[in-house]
This record gives structure tokens, sequence and C-alpha cells, in this order.
């Protein structure tokens, strides 16, 4: 039987170390070996990009990117690892497993249970993004996009508005722009405290607009725009959404 490479995620090192020893200890049961370690999500994405990875153990709660997070962004890939969340809190397994997560392990993490759960990786599907977006409280802080063979993060302050085209969103930064396999409706959900909507087909980002003012094009009705800071581009509004954007307009002026 093929060893399962692994990636153990998570912010602590005793719990990545019991975890390793677990895994060793299981080894004559279920074959597997440690290939990279990460003490966040973020740093996960980077080892993961480095090594064929069979298997993710990540704990739920860390710093900077949590585990469900992650289990988000690595559903992109071409060729997701199975996740196994880790977690000190019961309450998260009972949710999981009524969404039929791959499986849960609740600390202190025992043998046979580690085992079990690797068992259940070569039968088993990865968690679909539905059921991960529904295990997600709270919004994402990165939104992610898989171009040329990597899967590039993009943290939500970096991004300046998010405009649909046709069946992908652009994301816009300062430096470039990025396409995501997304529903513009459901960033604007899961995002609505960040964005606003300035038309039909973009949202930009409260924080980047540094004003309005009206088109001065001789050849067409006169329509106000959103000045943006960091890039020369100016996004439309909308009639329709120009009585909500105004109240917006008012809180810059005073």
């Amino acid at each position: 039987m093929t060893a399962l490479s692994v990636i153990i995620v998570d912010d602590e090192a005793p719990a990545r170390a019991r975890l390793r020893d677990l895994l060793a200890d299981v080894a004559g049961e279920v074959p597997n070996a440690v290939a990279a370690e990460a003490a966040n999500g973020l740093l996960a994405v980077d080892a993961i990009a480095e090594h064929v990875i069979d298997v993710a153990l990540v704990d739920i709660r860390m710093p900077k990117m949590d585990g469900i997070e992650l289990a988000r962004h690595l559903a992109q890939l071409e060729k997701p690892p199975a996740i196994i969340f880790v977690t000190a809190y019961d309450s998260y397994a009972v949710q999981a497993f009524e969404l039929n997560a791959i499986d849960y392990l609740v600390k202190p993490v025992r043998a046979q249970r580690l085992a079990a759960a690797l068992q259940k990786v070569r039968q088993n599907r990865p968690a679909s993004a539905q059921v991960l977006a529904q295990l997600q409280q709270g919004a994402r802080t990165h939104l992610s996009c898989h171009e040329r063979g990597r899967l590039l993060l993009i943290p939500l302050p970096e991004i300046i508005y998010l405009k649909a085209d046709f069946k992908y969103v652009t994301a816009r930064t300062v430096s470039r722009e990025y396409l995501l396999d997304e529903s513009l409706t459901h960033l604007e959900e899961e995002f609505s405290e960040r964005f606003i909507r300035l038309h039909r087909s973009a949202l930009v980002a409260k924080e980047a607009i540094a004003g309005f003012e009206k088109s001065t094009a001789e050849d067409s009705e006169a329509q106000w725009q959103a000045l943006l800071r960091g890039i020369p581009e100016r996004l439309p509004v909308s009639r329709r959404q120009w009585p909500l954007v105004k109240s917006y307009a008012k809180q810059l002026s005073m």
C-alpha cells in the first residue's frame, strides 16, 4: 500500500509534535509519511505548493488563516488533499459530521481514531466547497485563484474592486488583476461590511473610494463615477445604485 503523504497544520508546536508521533505509531497499520508542517493556513498553502500532499491534518482555530478557510482555498486545486480537521471544540465536530466532511478528530487525538480517519481518506471524496462554506464562521481573510498550476492568495485589504465579467469575477489590486471562479452575489453577501455595490457588475472596497465626480463626456449623459485610491481607473455608478451610494458619498465629504 502506497504511503499517504501528510501535512500537519497547527499553530502549536507541541500539537504538531504529538500528531507526528501518532502518525509514526499508526504507520504500520496505515502507511504514511509527514511531508511538511505549517503553523497556519497561509504557510500551509506555500508548503502544499512544494509537495504532493494526500492528507492535511488541519487545526481549526489558528491565527492569520483558520483551518476552515484553508480548506476552502485548497478545494480549488485540481487534486486537493483530503482534509481531516483537528480541534479541541467538539461543537465543530457535530456540524462537520452533519455536513459530511471527510472526518474530524477532537483533541486529545487518539491513535486508533487517527488510523480510522486515514483509512477513510482512501474511500471518501474531499468535502465540497459548499460544505466548507457552511462550516466557515465569519468572512474569509483572503480570496484565492488557481493560476498556472499554483494557488494564489489575495488578502482582502488589498482588493480595490470586484467586477463580474461573463463566468468569472476580476479582483483588482494596486499591482494586478486576478480571475476568481466565484459569484459576485455570494461575494457581496460574505463581504457586505467591506464592499459597496456601484452597479450590477461591480463591488468596490469602501476604503478604496477617494470620492465621486460626474463624467464630462460630451456625447453621453453625465454619470457619477467613483474615484479610486492607488489606481487611475474610475468606476461608473448606476442610476439605480446612486441613491444608496450617495449616502456613503456624503460620509466621505464630512
